[in-house]
């Protein structure tokens, strides 16, 4: 604690003629710190972030004072802190305005649940993993069914990537996609989906392609022959095909507990006397970004025919 921090500065006019307040009795780092629940220490550190810079600083001396109106100010920062949110964060959400800070911490917040949710399903992945009882323990949450695809007409982007990279360039990719399908293609005629036309691990890099339904496929072929081969881009026809499948949650498509789901569908297929006839897929049927980490958005599937 300072050496100053038993008195408060008097009560004047201006910083030049003694009286730092302006006719505010001003507080210590000291007293400021009791009243705020803050250690003096996080006080010097918040004042070297800007996140709470005292009323006057004592030129020869370095001591700190504050105005008692910064304490709720203070206190604002201390319960943003018990939400866990980085000392970054905090310093953006307190200059904002009060609507503006409190969709902000909104923000932060779902993202933290989103978070939670995601390492929630990782848990029970790697609980079965571990204990040798995989499918026994995480096979049961997933319950799959089959359906007939028609033939499709699609553009898509390939490209040889890891696990950790996917995230990333799905959404990317399919943004591209689909701006191109509406603009050029006749808009979209189904979901987007991703084939792995080999694994895509932290080891193995695929290659894995994006795809977008369109609805011209004669102006999906101009299209692909105008934007070339840049970013693995082409058209084809998707030839009609059952799948096998499992709808999952947002927070179960994370790596590497969306493994589960396909391991669960690839059982279900062993145990119905049935083979897998070509790549496993992800469809995507609702805007990721509107969903929460309980809402379905995912199909993982495997085409298969009769063995």
């Amino acid at each position: 604690m300072d050496a100053h921090a038993q008195a408060d500065v008097p009560a004047g006019g201006d910083p030049a003629s003694g009286d730092p307040a302006g006719g505010e009795t001003l507080l210590t780092i000291g007293e400021f710190a009791a009243r705020a629940r803050l250690s003096p220490k996080a006080l010097r550190l918040y004042d070297r972030l800007g996140l709470l810079t005292p009323a006057y600083v004592d030129a020869s001396t370095g001591y700190r004072h504050y105005r008692a109106a910064q304490v709720e100010h203070a206190r604002t920062v201390v319960l943003l802190r018990r939400l866990g949110m980085p000392l970054a964060d905090i310093t953006a959400t307190v200059r904002l305005d009060g609507e503006g800070a409190g969709l902000a911490v909104a923000a932060y917040w779902a993202g933290v649940e989103e978070r939670h949710a995601e390492q929630r399903t990782l848990v029970g992945y790697l609980r079965g993993r571990l204990s040798g009882r995989g499918f026994e323990m995480y096979g049961k949450d997933f319950e799959v069914r089959t359906l007939d695809v028609p033939e499709q007409y699609v553009i898509s982007e390939s490209r040889h990537l890891l696990s950790e990279e996917l995230p990333v360039w799905i959404d990317a990719s399919t943004r591209r996609l689909e701006e191109a399908a509406e603009s050029e293609c006749g808009g979209m005629a189904g979901s987007p989906f991703v084939v792995y036309h080999a694994e895509v691990t932290q080891d193995s890099d695929g290659p894995a392609e994006a795809c977008v339904p369109v609805r011209d496929a004669a102006a999906a072929r101009a299209w692909a022959a105008k934007a070339g081969r840049q970013r693995g881009t082409t058209s084809r026809v998707e030839p009609a095909h059952r799948i096998a499948y499992t709808r999952i949650t947002k927070a179960q498509v994370s790596y590497p507990q969306i493994l589960g789901a396909f391991e669960a569908v690839e059982a279900w297929v062993a145990r119905e006397g049935l083979k897998v006839a070509g790549a496993c897929r992800e469809i995507y049927f609702v805007e990721w970004d509107a969903a929460g980490p309980e809402d379905q958005v995912c199909d993982v599937a495997f085409p298969v025919t009769t063995a």
